[in-house]
């Protein structure tokens, strides 16, 4: 898989502030790549970068193979969604689509045709005519995605996209990203503090935390370098299946998370080769069945480990 995106020991500094220091990673083609961080980690810095908005003070970052200080070249390639973009109230949202396609080239009858169907893909199809200020929150939220893959950009960055959402609306913006992920097949960077949000959108993810690289990979990868294993029973545990679970040579403890709830921790090179099968056979083997197992860290886990993070507010921003 190629890499659209690359970063290689980029730094910024603002006064006193390391806002990044000698980060490095890549992003791949056709994935959705998780940015994440607490406050002041460096993840508004970053994007400002590479949109154009920023210079950087040392280090390279190409998009598309392209350096970011030949920025023009991507014109139409590469959309970003800012965390508190803002419409023209009053201004016809059809009006306002077409003026950003016209800026990237697109004749006026390709324009309309292509602000239609970003406009049906978010389902405001109806609303073409209205201004944004006739538009919810979550509505609006909707139009920014729409402005984001309009066109046929190869990278879309969405920093926040979900920030002061309730519950379904957020679930809308995340089902919105990934259809038009797979029916555009773009590369798309998304920002945010929900990391269970990141982990249920990404196969990829970064780590910033105070202007450095943590890690940089697949979801997958990381959240299973942890050895442990999960396991929500139908009710809890007896002390006869502790025992038969602890007499196990790979399984070296067993913590109670809540009722029902266990978390098994795993030893590695304990006479198998593959230590997490072994594990679930055993908890199979009970006289009462799982509800589920899951291997490995949450992306929560990892970040908070990582960090000494308890985290940070939606709407707040680094």
């Amino acid at each position: 898989m190629n890499d659209v995106l690359r970063i290689q020991n980029l730094s910024k500094r603002f006064d006193r502030t390391q806002a990044l220091a000698d980060v490095s990673f890549s992003v791949p083609a056709g994935s959705i790549f998780g940015l994440l961080g607490p406050n002041g980690a460096g993840k508004t810095t970053l994007f400002s970068i590479v949109a154009g908005f920023l210079g950087a003070d040392s280090g390279s970052l190409r998009v598309l193979d392209t350096d970011v200080a030949n920025i023009a070249q991507l014109q139409g390639r590469m959309t970003i969604l800012p965390q508190d973009a803002a419409f023209q109230r009053n201004v016809p949202i059809m009006e306002q689509l077409m003026f950003l396609r016209r800026l990237d080239g697109s004749d006026r009858v390709t324009a309309e045709r292509e602000v239609h169907e970003a406009l049906a893909m978010v389902g405001l199809g109806q609303h073409a005519k209205r201004g944004v200020h006739a538009l919810s929150h979550g509505m609006q939220k909707r139009l920014g995605i729409a402005q984001a893959f309009l066109g046929r950009p190869d990278v879309i960055l969405l920093d926040e996209p979900t920030s002061g959402l309730d519950p379904q609306n957020a679930r809308q913006i995340r089902d919105l990203v990934k259809d038009m992920q797979r029916s555009r097949q773009a590369t798309t960077v998304i920002s945010s503090h929900n990391l269970a949000e990141i982990q249920e959108l990404c196969d990829h993810v970064a780590i910033l935390d105070k202007g450095r690289l943590l890690v940089a990979g697949s979801v997958d990868e990381i959240t299973r370098q942890s050895r442990r294993l999960d396991v929500v029973m139908a009710q809890p545990l007896s002390a006869a299946e502790r025992a038969r679970l602890t007499a196990v040579a790979c399984i070296g403890s067993i913590d109670e998370m809540a009722p029902a709830r266990y978390r098994l921790t795993l030893r590695v090179g304990a006479g198998e080769a593959d230590p997490v099968r072994a594990a679930m056979q055993a908890v199979l083997a009970l006289d009462t069945a799982p509800r589920s197992m899951i291997e490995g860290s949450s992306l929560e886990d990892v970040f908070l480990a990582m960090t000494g993070s308890p985290g940070a507010p939606p709407n707040s921003k680094s």
